[in-house]
């Protein structure tokens, strides 16, 4: 057994484990789906963003101008937009003036 994979143990934090490296992202396809969520937020709703193929910041520079023109707040988790609230019409408003292809997707 090679020592890479063995497990150590510490008495501070028990079981050290090796690092993951992160799940890639899936790719788009060029379509970006705007998509309302209520399901596990206490019955808050949120817009989510997805299908940007995007890097960190460029989503975290997109998700502030969206939050500022909606007057709302937000995130950015794994490469998807979180808005607060139901704005679909109006974030895919902002978004097609950007250019970019929206469909809205769910209920």
């Amino acid at each position: 057994m090679s020592d890479a994979n063995r497990l150590v143990y510490s008495t501070d934090g028990g079981r050290i484990k090796t690092e993951e490296a992160p799940a890639p992202r899936a790719s788009g396809d060029g379509i970006v789906r705007l998509q309302r969520q209520r399901s596990g937020r206490k019955g808050k709703g949120v817009c989510l963003i997805t299908g940007l193929d995007w890097d960190d910041a460029a989503l975290q520079s997109l998700a502030s101008e969206l939050k500022k023109k909606c007057g709302t707040g937000g995130a950015v988790k794994d490469g998807v937009i979180e808005i607060q609230g139901d704005d679909r019409d109006r974030l895919k408003q902002l978004l097609e003036a950007r250019g970019l292809k929206v469909k809205l997707a769910g209920g």
